[in-house]
């Protein structure tokens, strides 16, 4: 695939009659240097029209889905319902709420997790291509074992996010992958010719991590897949030091690597593991299952800690994001403290691991409580903050 260069050929799609303008992130993180849609989501549209046209009511399938422009523009523009979302971030889900009744399309989609049923039958797919490989992998895996065997796959991403290998994993499963002409920094991929050859069920992926007598299972969206983060390693090394509780929570569970750990250093220990990823939390069930804690581990889909009640905790343990999508932003770390704020017990304690130059210390302090450094290395900080008494 021809990746960006000064000698591309730029077109301009025919951007279909749909005020892209009105989606809004809500209730996710807005900025004025965080968007709604992109450019990928209008080339997808545009490469697609001629087949979402011919498509009938339940014969679309989106995945990858930001913030509704894909589906909201195809319920619009082509009339179409029973349209198959999959958004991996709650947050998405969420705002693709509040658009669709922003738009009056409420009832043209349904919101599915990544499974068979999503992709059964389907002859057209709209897909925001991730950054991840493996999280191109399992979503392939998936459309080439159960969709139409004539779907049309439109897919698209930004340049600067796209690479060869990510048309090499394509074609492992489709017998047809080619570019088309960027516009506005995005390209467009069209796919099809399922491969009957294709590997099937090989998520979620699983490896032994023998330092930590650790199994860690991941799908494809995982932040991290298979591997335990620096950071995270860096804090399981103050566990010992943690509030002896009842009840932790592990507040962006990725793979589950510390709501396990935590399980696992403290037998009568019950862990809730939170995160607003799919991905994130059918990882962590798997990872508490094949290191035999899974009754001890609770794995809940939340938007930071919505679900759970204030001054409900005694331990919450962190290591925060500090990019949103593909931008660098400290809107969520922030979310994220405001709310273990408000979930902390009185004398209750947040742990936290983030990159040095960050210095959340002052945030910390101002949303939770009294902080202390406990702990830096070359690149890590590691604080714990304290609910005060009242």
């Amino acid at each position: 695939m021809e990746q960006n260069s000064s000698s591309e050929h730029l077109v301009t799609p025919e951007v279909p009659p749909f005020d892209f303008a009105q989606l809004r992130r809500f209730p996710d993180i807005e900025a004025d240097n965080l968007f709604a849609h992109d450019a990928t989501d209008e080339l997808i549209l545009n490469e697609a029209a001629q087949a979402l046209n011919a498509a009938g009511d339940g014969d679309v399938v989106i995945v990858g889905e930001r913030y509704g422009a894909l589906t909201l523009a195809a319920a619009t523009v082509h009339a179409l319902t029973g349209l198959r979302v999959h958004q991996d971030g709650l947050s998405g889900e969420l705002a693709l709420s509040h658009n669709a009744e922003h738009f009056q399309r409420s009832g043209s989609y349904t919101s599915l997790p990544l499974t068979a049923e999503l992709f059964t039958g389907a002859t057209v797919v709209l897909w925001q291509l991730p950054r991840s490989l493996e999280e191109v992998a399992e979503v392939a895996e998936l459309i080439a074992a159960h969709a139409d065997p004539k779907v049309q796959i439109f897919a698209g991403g930004r340049i600067k996010h796209m690479t060869v290998a990510m048309n090499a994993v394509l074609e492992s499963y489709f017998s047809q992958v080619s570019a088309g002409r960027a516009w506005r920094k995005s390209r467009p991929l069209m796919v099809s010719g399922p491969r009957k050859e294709a590997p099937t069920s090989s998520f979620p992926r699983k490896e032994y991590h023998a330092d930590l007598d650790l199994w860690l299972c991941a799908h494809g969206a995982t932040f991290g897949g298979t591997e335990i983060d620096v950071g995270t390693r860096f804090l399981l090394e103050f566990v010992p030091q943690m509030r002896q509780d009842d009840t932790a929570i592990d507040l962006g569970c990725g793979n589950g690597t510390i709501a396990v750990s935590l399980a696992k250093a403290r037998e009568q220990m019950r862990v809730i593991a939170s995160d607003q990823s799919a991905a994130a939390v059918a990882s962590t069930r798997a990872t508490a299952q094949a290191n035999g804690v899974g009754e001890r581990v609770e794995v809940v889909r939340d938007d930071a800690l919505s679900s759970q009640g204030a001054e409900s905790a005694g331990l919450i343990v962190l290591n925060p994001p500090f990019h949103v999508g593909a931008t660098v932003h400290a809107g969520i770390a922030l979310k994220l403290f405001a709310e273990a704020g408000r979930v902390l017990a009185p004398g209750g304690e947040l742990w936290c691991v983030y990159n040095s130059h960050l210095q959340y210390r002052g945030s910390l302090e101002k949303l939770v409580g009294p902080t202390e450094l406990v702990g830096r290395n070359s690149k890590f900080t590691v604080s714990v903050s304290r609910r005060p008494l009242l």
